[in-house]
């Protein structure tokens, strides 16, 4: 009886384990970090690309699919009534049910702009206007909402409007509201209760959303700030450390200076955090240590204008980092570099690309080229190695995030959105 127990226990393991390694819930994945624990996929396509399973109509925008037991979510938006939470069967298509609610408005870039967030039953959406809902999966209607710009005096909003992906810790919802009374908050997840409001941080409000990384084991919170102005004339920005359960400031680190920063820090271990962004800012390394007596501090290890990222964070893969740098100041397409800042190579024009979104799984970098080619690419830090590529998007601006889960990609345009199957028959 123990040992068909055991058996029994160790299945259910397995099978809660495959579960949960299957879905993607968030923006970048399971760990934020654009990477899929995903094995068996193809590692070559037919010359028009993977199979197309189904494509379904979608409004323009940038905001990212995730995938959760079976059903795609997504944060689409209409600028003249508001934006619409819509669920899909993943095997088909087809739309289960949607949640609209008002947020009209118009800014520059129109369209969605995050990534929901699913824990859970319920489904956590952050809209351009500073809308944040808690919906549930099982009645479609909302458990809770804020709204994270004008609950805390906020004024006119940023050019490029609000884009806050939610981040889920513990029992949190955490969102940077980045208005003049504070930069983060964090919600009760079930209730909506405020939880913890941090002090205001140096800087102007930007596009990024706070990321975790692992300090001497400890989960701290980074978020980066925005600078006033541009490359070297530029100054006022800031990246700082909280604790996610309190909002306490840990740290702080005033030399980076991004005038737009879009992508969030990024954890490359050992207290070593990546911070990158585009209009010349380039790429910094810091390092976190905690000192005898609790507090912390920072230590710049390196900074590269010849690598960054203008709209997604770099992904990193055996002590290389990979990252699209192609930004209004320079196109270095593709970039591959080092973990202590040295530039291993760059695609630059051949091939381009432009703000695309990148997931690494298998051993493999499955990239949008920002424009309307997906690339299968082998990452090496010796060169540039395409296995395959495919026109499958409408040329456009097509700069969102994607996702993989059992097998199959989803990848969209201005028009639609696209489920592909990447897997190995019988894998």
């Amino acid at each position: 009886m123990k040992t068909r127990a055991g058996l029994i226990a160790l299945l259910v393991t397995v099978s809660v384990a495959y579960a949960v390694a299957a879905d993607w819930p968030g923006y970048l994945g399971p760990r934020r970090d654009g990477t899929s624990a995903e094995t068996g996929l193809l590692r070559t396509w037919p010359k028009e690309g993977p199979t197309v399973l189904w494509t379904v109509p979608v409004g323009i925008g940038y905001g990212g699919p995730v995938v959760v037991g079976g059903k795609v979510y997504l944060l689409d938006r209409d600028d003249t009534v508001g934006d619409k939470l819509r669920c899909l069967d993943f095997a088909s298509g087809k739309e289960l049910w949607s949640f609209t609610y008002e947020a009209p408005g118009k800014f520059d870039h129109p369209g969605s702009r995050t990534t929901p967030t699913v824990d859970g039953g319920n489904v956590y959406v952050s809209g351009p206007l500073g809308d944040l809902y808690c919906i549930s999966t099982t009645t479609h209607k909302p458990v809770w909402n804020k709204n994270v710009w004008k609950e805390f005096g906020g004024g006119q909003l940023p050019r490029w409007a609000l884009t806050q992906n939610p981040l889920i810790y513990r029992n949190l919802v955490i969102v940077a509201s980045q208005t003049s009374q504070t930069s983060v908050v964090a919600y009760d997840k079930l209730t909506g209760e405020l939880k913890w409001k941090s002090p205001v941080l140096s800087g102007s409000a930007g596009y990024v959303s706070p990321s975790l990384v692992k300090v001497g084991g400890d989960d701290h919170l980074v978020m980066i700030m925005s600078s006033k102005g541009f490359g070297r004339s530029a100054g006022g920005g800031s990246v700082a450390g909280l604790d996610p359960l309190s909002g306490t400031v840990l740290w702080t680190y005033g030399n980076w200076q991004c005038g737009i920063p879009v992508p969030h820090a990024v954890d490359a271990g050992d207290g070593r955090i990546l911070i990158t962004g585009g209009y010349s800012a380039g790429a910094a390394m810091i390092k976190v240590h905690r000192a005898a007596d609790g507090t912390y501090g920072v230590t710049e290890l390196f900074k590269n204008v010849n690598f960054g990222a203008h709209t997604q964070p770099p992904i990193l893969y055996k002590d290389h980092f990979y990252a699209q740098y192609t930004i209004n100041e320079r196109s270095d397409g593709l970039v591959c570099m080092t973990l202590d800042g040295q530039i291993k190579w760059k695609t630059g024009d051949d091939p381009s690309f432009n703000k695309g979104g990148a997931v690494l799984a298998d051993g493999l970098l499955f990239s949008v080229d920002g424009n309307k080619l997906l690339y299968l690419i082998e990452p090496d830090p010796s060169g540039f190695k395409p296995l395959a590529s495919a026109e499958l998007l409408e040329p456009g601006e097509n700069w969102a995030p994607i996702a993989l889960a059992d097998g199959k990609l989803l990848i969209r345009d201005q028009k639609n959105l696209k489920c592909l199957a990447v897997a190995q028959q019988g894998r």
